[in-house]
């Protein structure tokens, strides 16, 4: 019987020493420390850019543009969220590139849960491709600070989309094979 004592003791301090410090817990709530999510809006997810000449056509697009994944991790002082965003974005030369170089313009918008626009700044990244070299890509760094006007980090969201030209709308709209 005390065999058995001692292996139910054993076992609950084993319990007690994988639960850590949940048992411990800081004053703070952890959906205020929360960070917002980062989405890339999938229908801004990718661009293209065009040689010069009227033709908008697979055949005439000098690059294309990905946005492939977004990162954010965030800090808070007082009623204001620090965000630090990595954003990998990938270019790829099209049939008529020329040049060794491409800019993509791009945005990153906080939101309201119901998706009222609260904040929202253009960037922009220059690729550079060397020889030959079919794709290339960065990582995009930003640094802001966002205030939150009384709201929880948790109740926002970071998305981010390429900023499209009136050509780029309607080249995916005829040619949503690429």
């Amino acid at each position: 019987m005390s065999l058995a004592r001692a292996a139910a003791g054993a076992a609950l301090a084993g319990l007690l020493a994988l639960s850590g410090c949940s048992w411990f817990s800081s004053s703070k709530s952890a959906s205020a420390e929360a960070c917002p999510g980062a989405v890339v809006l999938r229908p801004l997810a990718a661009t293209v850019v065009f040689a010069p000449g009227p033709e908008r056509r697979p055949e005439n697009v000098a690059f294309y543009g990905l946005l492939s994944e977004a990162e954010l991790k965030c800090t808070y002082t007082g009623d204001a969220m620090h965000i630090d965003l990595d954003t990998v974005i990938v270019g790829e030369r099209g049939p008529a590139a020329r040049g060794d170089t491409v800019d993509l313009p791009y945005f990153v918008a906080v939101t309201a849960p119901d998706q009222t626009i609260l904040s929202k700044k253009p960037f922009a990244v220059s690729i550079a491709f060397v020889a030959n070299q079919k794709r290339s890509g960065v990582t995009d760094h930003i640094e802001e600070t966002i205030p939150l006007g009384g709201r929880t980090g948790a109740d926002l969201n970071v998305v981010l989309g390429f900023q499209q030209s009136p050509e780029a709308v309607d080249f995916y709209k005829r040619f949503r094979g690429r």
